[in-house]
């Protein structure tokens, strides 16, 4: 049995003094959550961050009502009911899974809560009897429906064009200097550094086995060695590049990718085979390292696909010479 899971009650078995405690607390819930977006992105996106505050206020107005109700017909004592406690209830994903996403996600977030909340509030009502409630229910499920509206409304009024443009490139930036360039960077020296040890060895012993442990500490070494560096060597507070744990995992973990992808053939115990599968992926990877620095670094293809595989080439001759000697 997974724990927890016995111990949760099925939507359908919750009272109507239970399915208006739930609504409450579940309105509570988005509304911190709308309130934890708008200080994550009032630094750089101020525009935005009123909007979830102005949505986080909507929220507050749902649970107003919905406590006057249940005090109106049930007392003042709400009991503790949660999303966790209710089997095959929504949940919602941790704030900090979503802000390491971007703005784009976290509106897209915002839009699906909403979903989310229609359905539950449409579900609610048709399980109540009473007529009150029923309505109430069925009012907020109307007000969540429009709040995909409501949101693009209150868009509209905080963000002019100009102010839209500006966080929508200042948050492309950030990816590009967070992720995409220590990733780049990571999987460049992954793919290239690691050319030459790995097939130093291949041609050295032509023992498979040899060559992908060779090629494996390599590549561990190398990510772990390429992410601390990253980390360490700029706290991203003067040069607002973004956290420094989350550029050194990108730069850490597609360095190991990069030099993984050549080393992994040589689980194929032919030793030709290995090598000619290991000489296509290295193809691969580096014409993909050329396409990202086209796509994201606005580097020229032609330019970015002289200096990858060029600086590929000689670092895959030096080893192979160095491992026929």
């Amino acid at each position: 049995m997974i724990p927890g899971v016995a111990n949760r009650r099925r939507f359908k078995d919750l009272s109507e003094k239970e399915i208006l405690a739930l609504a409450i607390s579940s309105e509570e819930d988005d509304a911190r959550i709308y309130r934890s977006y708008a200080d994550m992105l009032r630094a750089d996106f101020a525009a935005s961050a009123t909007i979830f505050e102005k949505m986080a206020a909507e929220e507050d107005e749902h649970r107003r009502r919905l406590i006057d109700l249940f005090k109106a017909r049930f007392g003042d004592v709400i009991p503790l009911i949660r999303r966790e406690h209710v089997s095959g209830f929504y949940a919602r994903r941790p704030v900090w899974l979503v802000e390491n996403l971007g703005l784009a996600r976290i509106r897209d977030e915002a839009k699906q809560m909403e979903r989310d909340a229609q359905r539950f509030y449409e579900t609610a009502a048709a399980s109540t009897t009473d007529a009150a409630t029923r309505k109430l229910l069925g009012d907020l499920a109307a007000a969540e429906a429009g709040h995909s509206d409501k949101a693009d409304t209150l868009t509209a009024d905080a963000l002019d064009e100009d102010t839209k443009t500006a966080e929508e490139s200042a948050a492309h930036r950030q990816f590009i200097l967070t992720w995409v360039q220590p990733g780049l960077a990571g999987l460049m020296d992954g793919s290239v550094s690691t050319l030459a040890p790995i097939f130093a060895v291949a041609f050295a012993t032509q023992n498979t086995w040899t060559t992908f442990l060779v090629g494996l500490a390599a590549s561990v070494g190398a990510g772990i060695s390429m992410g601390f560096t990253e980390a360490a060597s700029d706290d991203g507070q003067i040069s607002g590049r973004g956290s420094p744990v989350k550029r050194g995992l990108a730069a850490g973990v597609m360095t190991t990718i990069g030099g993984l992808g050549h080393a992994l053939p040589y689980l194929i115990t032919d030793f030709w085979t290995a090598t000619i599968i290991a000489f296509i992926v290295v193809f691969v990877e580096l014409w993909a390292i050329a396409w990202i620095q086209n796509k994201y670094m606005q580097t020229p293809f032609l330019r970015a696909a002289f200096q990858v595989v060029l600086g590929g080439a000689l670092v895959f001759a030096a080893g192979a010479l160095i491992g026929s000697g």
